[in-house]
This record gives structure tokens, sequence and C-alpha cells, in this order.
């Protein structure tokens, strides 16, 4: 039987996500916890998150061998063994022909910021900036919306086909008191939405003009700028239909 499980994770624990020799990561200690309760079948996941990134949405799949049916009870006994940073939110059953990654329709990625100055209770979780221009921001974040060749907005070194995507909506809200960015897609590149948001973040600080955000869109030009920390962004959730 072929399951989806909905995960959730703190980002500063594990070294990303894909399963690394000699280093803590989501996958690797998801599939240390299956293979103690006798599943062996290789996990497979919606996409991948860098080191620091967190979720409240990642989605994976693997198949159950026959003595495992009880769902529920799955997920209490994974429970159990994980530790407190990494928790399975949802196992179900699904056809045999549905995949986490190829099937997914629409990401969602949030990105929190916090205008002030950081503190340890935070630190790990949101990005704090001295000022923010939220309305810069609503402004500014609209121009990544459509479809656009993303060269200038990606990590060299993954094995994307192409660099076009298609971002459906992008904007920029208040909640309680944080400042979050929204970004909804069929699909993005490796590092792509950090550094979306290192542009924005250097629009909002006056170091570049919006005119550079549209020459890098069009591909005109190349600016070299650091992307955001990933302590501030969330794969919040995965679309298959």
């Amino acid at each position: 039987m072929r399951v989806k499980a909905t995960i959730a994770y703190n980002g500063t624990k594990f070294y990303g996500s894909q399963i690394q020799e000699r280093e803590t990561t989501v996958n690797g200690t998801l599939q240390d916890v299956l293979s103690s309760l006798g599943i062996e079948t290789k996990i497979e996941a919606s996409g991948r998150t860098d080191r620091g990134v967190h979720a409240t949405g990642q989605v994976i799949h693997f198949d159950l061998p026959p003595f495992w049916t009880d769902t529920n009870k799955l997920q209490d006994v994974m429970n159990l063994k994980l530790p407190n940073s990494l928790h399975v939110r949802k196992i179900e059953s699904v056809g045999d022909d549905f995949h986490a990654r190829y099937s997914a329709k629409r990401r969602v990625y949030r990105y929190i910021l916090k205008e002030g100055k950081s503190n340890p209770f935070y630190d790990e979780f949101i990005t704090f900036v001295e000022k923010i221009d939220i309305k810069l921001l609503q402004s500014a974040i609209k121009n990544f919306e459509g479809t656009h060749n993303f060269e200038g907005f990606y990590k060299k070194g993954s094995d994307n086909k192409t660099t076009i995507r298609t971002i459906y909506k992008a904007y920029v809200y208040e909640h309680k008191g944080f400042i979050v960015l929204y970004f909804e897609a069929n699909g993005f590149l490796r590092s792509q939405i950090r550094l979306m948001v290192g542009m924005l973040l250097g629009l909002n600080s006056e170091k570049y003009k919006i005119e550079d955000l549209e020459n890098q869109l069009l591909c005109k030009q190349k600016i070299s700028f650091k992307p955001a920390p990933s302590n501030g962004l969330y794969l919040a959730k995965i679309f298959y239909s």
C-alpha cells in the first residue's frame, strides 16, 4: 500500500531534507525510523529544502509492507520515535500512481519577516529587518507573478531542465505583528525564493532600485546578491489537484 504523509519540521535542526552521509537530514531521520519499523522502501518527497528551511506542509510518499495496514497507528508510532523537531501531521493511503513530487500541481512557500532587532526566542524562525517598507514590498513582489525565466533567481548546481516557472500568486500581508511574503507556483528552482526575497530586501534597504529587479527578471542584467537567510522560509503546502 502506498501512503502519503504530511510532515512538519524545524529546519535549523537538520542539514537540509535530502539524505547525506554523516549529516542529520529530514529524509535520513525519517528513513531510519521507518527502517526500525520494518519499512525499507525509499522515501520520495515533494521537493528538497535547504539547510535551515522549515516546513509546515511538506509531503512524502512511501510504500508499506503487507503487515502495516493501520495508518493511524503508524503515525503515532513514528511520532514517538521521531525527535521533537520533526512531526508527522497526517498519513493517508493513496493510489499506486501517486508521486509526492511528480503529482504535485502547485507549491506554496511563506517567508516571515519582523521589524526590529533580533531576539533569541525568534531567531531560528524569523528574519529580522531593522525597518520594513511594507507598501514597497507589496508593490515590488507583484513583479514575480506570471511566467518568467528565473535564470537570475536560482542557485546553480541543480538538475533543472528549464529555469522557466509560473508564479500564480505573490503578495505580502501582516499577521500578528509579522510580515509574511506568500509565493504560490507550479514549482520553484533551488534557492529561488530566498533569492527573490533577497532582492526585495535590497529594495527595502534602498540598495537596489525596482529597475534592477525588472532587468534581472528579464535576464537583461545579473546582479550578484545574497539570498535571504534560510530561517525565515517555510514550505507551507503542496496542492495535488
